[in-house]
């Protein structure tokens, strides 16, 4: 009569090597006390999801933080939904945000490390090793049942409204004659490999989780699936050799993944694996109808990490947007730090949400704001050329033709000790500041300019003239707003707001009337930067220029 290890051989006849063997592969890592192994494993099948990024980044500071290693594992075991090129995609996205790993996948089946492959499909051997062991253990054995033959199971057990699955007595092949099984195999029928659970749905286990504390769960029963018929490892067994073997100290994945978590457990310790410690992100969530739901893939532009990249989101305010999602005291040290780098915080588990974290986006655009409005000019200027060159070549070529002109555009009133807060993103920028190009000026509409309606227009064109002949570029702002409220009288309107509402009927108008002239003639809307900068900017010839194209349509 046959035994397991005759089994096991049977169906990896060519694994010579063991655990043991492994173990020694891979060896604990050298690091100091309190150093943290994280990872970030995506699938490639489809874009960095916001989600995805949020995990990440949070799982690369917790490994930076504590002196430790973060890596990326590529989870390419599910070939059916695998989408060309995507891996690439994902670790390219990363470094965008400046998620560097110390080792694993680079992209173009590029590695760096000592615990590799980093790629999950080409690790089938390492897993074989592992499945061998469970088999000759009597801890997994192989099934033959047809999708057919499960989805009548299913329907029965949901008929007599038991507990759905393959376990227990409703696990044809886990007690099948070793003799019996062989004889499939060599006659070769199809089958899986499952794990033999020793569990029971009815009892409980208890876990401390990082993030969620102390857990009670169920007890796992399942005999799931762990090696597909394509020779494949499932995520389930695939993730508990790939995590202790690359000597994962702690898996930081969604909460989505709580329910697996027994499943995980049994497998660890009937491989006789140490334990990883376990911290479950909250999931990001997001309003609709007064209800929560998961951020969305398919319903939600902000769910895919290329909105913010394509729109221009300063990589800096959103990761720090998404610090303070991860926890609940980052927002008061920020207050407390003006004027340090985001990095400088340090992230705890016990301050992360314990429920899922909405997300808002007109909180990422305020945040975003808030630190541009900081930058220096030349800094804020290479990095929206750099954006531009991929996502808007016009404004790119602007920069490029004359990198002076822009920086002092873009320094306008910045150098305060508040400074304007204009741009929440670099794709705001062209379209405030576009007008300062002579080729965007000349598509401006000329003939349906947003004057004010209360106001003639033979007195808006009085006070264009006169300020076009009596200009000075060598003024201070003091002075030359001095200068227009000179000019404001002189043709008739207030040189004070205040002054103006309390007797209207006296005046045409007040002093911001007449700058709004100036304004809207000399970028063609009311709303711009600071006006004394534009003139400044411009220079007189173009500002003389510019006002008599609009007087002309007066």
């Amino acid at each position: 009569m046959a035994d397991y290890k005759e089994l096991a051989q049977v169906i990896f006849p060519d694994i010579t090597q063991t655990v043991a063997d492994l173990e020694k592969k891979y060896p604990k890592r050298a690091l100091k006390e309190g150093a943290m192994v994280t990872r970030f494993a995506p699938s490639p099948t489809g874009f960095l999801h916001t989600g995805s990024l949020f995990s990440s980044f949070v799982s690369y500071r917790f490994a930076k933080q504590s002196g430790g290693i973060f890596y990326i594992r590529l989870e390419d075991t599910d070939t059916k939904r695998e989408i060309e090129g995507s891996a690439e995609a994902l670790v390219a996205q990363l470094k965008e945000f400046d998620i560097l790993p110390d080792e694993g996948y680079f992209g173009d089946n590029k590695e760096k490390g000592a615990y590799g492959p980093y790629q999950q499909s080409k690790r089938a051997t390492i897993y074989a090793v592992c499945i061998k062991h469970l088999i000759e253990q009597g801890r997994a054995y192989p099934c033959f049942c047809t999708a057919d033959e499960l989805a009548e199971l299913r329907k029965m057990q949901e008929a007599r409204k038991i507990i759905p699955g393959y376990y227990g007595p409703y696990a044809k092949y886990r007690d099948f004659p070793i003799d019996a099984v062989i004889a499939k195999i060599k006659a070769g029928d199809p089958y899986i490999i499952r794990f033999k659970s020793m569990g029971n749905h009815e009892n409980k286990i208890f876990f401390h989780d990082e993030i969620k504390g102390d857990l009670e769960l169920t007890e796992n029963d399942q005999d799931i699936v762990i090696l597909k018929s394509d020779g494949l490892p499932t995520y389930h067994f695939a993730h508990l050799v790939d995590d202790h073997f690359m000597r994962t100290t702690h898996v930081t994945r969604g909460e989505e993944w709580l329910s697996s978590l027994p499943i995980h457990l049994e497998l660890f310790d009937t491989m006789g694996f140490e334990r990883p410690k376990y911290a479950h992100y909250p999931v990001i969530m997001k309003m609709e109808d007064n209800r929560r739901r998961k951020i969305s893939k398919r319903k939600d532009a902000e769910a895919s990490v290329s909105f913010f990249l394509e729109e221009g989101y300063p990589k800096y305010g959103f990761l720090e947007y998404l610090l303070t999602i991860a926890n609940s005291n980052y927002e008061a040290w920020r207050e407390t730090h003006l004027d340090a780098d985001y990095l400088d915080f340090e992230l705890r588990f016990d301050k992360m949400a314990l429920d899922g974290a909405l997300f808002d986006l007109a909180k990422v655009q305020s945040i975003s704001k808030e630190r541009m409005a900081y930058r220096s000019a030349v800094d804020l200027c290479e990095e929206v050329k750099e954006w531009a060159k991929v996502y808007q070549k016009e404004l790119y070529e602007k920069i490029t033709a004359d990198e002076s002109y822009f920086i002092s555009i873009l320094n306008i009133e910045r150098n305060k000790e508040k400074p304007r807060k204009d741009y929440a993103k670099y794709g705001d920028i062209y379209p405030m500041i576009g007008f300062f190009y002579d080729d965007v000026y000349e598509t401006i509409d000329l003939d349906a300019l947003p004057w004010n309606e209360q106001i003639e227009r033979g007195e808006i064109k009085a006070c264009l003239m006169d300020y076009a002949a009596s200009m000075q570029m060598d003024l201070s702002e003091e002075e030359w707003f001095a200068s227009l409220k000179q000019l404001a009288l002189r043709h008739g309107f207030s040189d004070n707001v205040k002054e103006w509402k309390k007797n209207k009927a006296a005046f045409k108008g007040h002093i911001g009337d007449v700058s709004e002239f100036l304004r809207i003639a000399l970028s063609g809307r009311k709303n711009a930067p600071n006006l004394y900068y534009i003139i400044q900017i411009l220079g007189e010839q173009k500002v003389k220029q510019r006002i008599k194209q609009v007087v002309s349509t007066l």
